[in-house]
């Protein structure tokens, strides 16, 4: 496998933020973004389907909603992830509790590390993530330069 290397990427000053939530955690999420919502209000958000329908009637913000996620909402998060369509998680995952996609859970994270982007996996980290300074920003990153791993790839194929 060819090695990839990086790029910057500029995070836009309105970030396009997915909220995720276990089961047992929706309740904490709900606490956490009523507290946050004039923060949250300022940007887009997206969901897996049970927390967003949630969040939008708790908030009376708009949240897009993807399917849920032990149905493949994970992945939908993640897919945007990778196409640089999602800008921050939150995801207040269950630690306890084994759950039965945590296979597309370990893979969110996973994307969310590999696209460089700003994650929360609790409160506490999320109340950091929406305090920063360059929430309301544009924000320099490094991402994976895919279009040169692509081409590189390319052209060790052709003769």
């Amino acid at each position: 496998m060819n090695r990839i290397d990086f790029i910057t990427a500029t995070l836009p000053a309105r970030k396009r933020i997915a909220l995720v939530a276990h089961d047992h955690c929706k309740a904490r999420l709900l606490e956490w973004a009523q507290r946050q919502k004039d923060r949250l209000a300022q940007h887009e958000l997206v969901a897996t389907g049970t927390t967003g329908l949630m969040l939008g009637e708790h908030l009376n913000l708009p949240v897009e909603c993807m399917i849920s996620g032990p149905l493949g909402g994970d992945q939908q998060i993640g897919a945007r992830i990778a196409e640089r369509r999602i800008d921050m998680l939150v995801f207040f995952w269950d630690p306890f509790e084994p759950q039965p996609h945590d296979p597309d859970v370990k893979a969110l994270l996973r994307v969310a590390a590999v696209w460089n982007i700003p994650l929360a996996a609790n409160e506490s980290s999320a109340d950091y993530l929406l305090s920063s300074p360059l929430l309301d920003q544009a924000h320099p990153l490094q991402v994976p330069d895919y279009d040169n791993y692509l081409l590189a790839r390319q052209t060790k194929k052709d003769p």
